[in-house]
């Protein structure tokens, strides 16, 4: 990967954050976005360029507002002068939030709409400005972090797991479509995984417990448990996969 350009949305923490040190790790050059935190975002660049040798830069990003990743790109282009891979990862929580997190009888159009604009059409923008900037170069890969919200019932979920469903059906239709640019995009969807976001659940100890009852492998996914899909996703091993979901839940939706 290395001369490669990686772009990930939500960069410094949990999920986000493995990802932009497992390429890196690589040889890859990475773009991250980050929503408050700018000292941490620093600190990351700092970090992951000391003990890679790579060139990291982060930009703020509203994903609340997805047009705003046109700015945000326009920003990217003078840093780097190729892009090869876009994740889509960052996620919104918090009082964004409230109305889409909770119980059936609890939903509100409010919070279910943020959720769709954080999840769904921040992918569609990221993924329409990632296609432009690919298609220079020959070609690519896109991924949309997911969950398995959307096969699994998950208490207080049903905001985040429609959308997750709703996503992945994106994903599909952006595969049909941007294959003749050759970019391929997929979707991974991770189980239960042990990040700042889930702790914040109201009945975190119980959604561990179960984890850990229900996985075969009997214990809760971390956050680099899911960066191998993603290299792969990347690498030439998968040139003829595009379209897909890529399960990784240690075996928790099969029980």
């Amino acid at each position: 990967m290395k001369g490669k350009t990686l772009f990930v949305s939500g960069g410094t923490r949990g999920i986000g954050k493995a990802i932009v040190y497992a390429f890196a790790a690589k040889g890859c050059d990475v773009a991250f976005t980050y929503a408050t935190k700018g000292d941490t975002a620093s600190e990351i660049i700092a970090d992951v360029e000391s003990k890679y040798g790579v060139k990291a830069r982060a930009y703020l990003l509203n994903i609340l507002e997805p047009d705003t990743y046109k700015d945000v790109y326009a920003e990217f282009d003078k840093d780097f002068d190729r892009l090869d891979f876009f994740i889509s990862n960052a996620i919104i929580s918090g009082r964004a939030v409230v109305g889409g997190f909770g119980p059936f009888m609890r939903l509100k159009p409010k919070g279910l709409n943020n959720i769709y604009i954080a999840t769904v059409d921040a992918f569609v923008v990221g993924a329409q400005e990632a296609a432009k900037r690919m298609e220079k170069t020959g070609g690519g890969s896109i991924i949309s972090m997911s969950s398995t919200g959307n096969l699994v019932y998950t208490p207080n979920y049903a905001g985040h797991g429609t959308n997750k469903a709703a996503v992945e059906a994106m994903v599909r239709y952006a595969a049909a479509e941007l294959g003749e640019k050759n970019i391929r995009v997929n979707a991974v969807s991770g189980g239960p995984i042990d990040t700042d976001a889930l702790k914040a659940f109201p009945n975190y100890e119980e959604v561990k417990s179960e984890v850990v009852k229900r996985s075969p492998l009997s214990r809760m996914g971390e956050a680099e448990d899911l960066t191998g899909a993603c290299l792969f996703l990347c690498g030439n091993e998968s040139s003829w996969l595009t379209g897909q979901t890529i399960v990784v839940d240690g075996g928790t939706t099969f029980q």
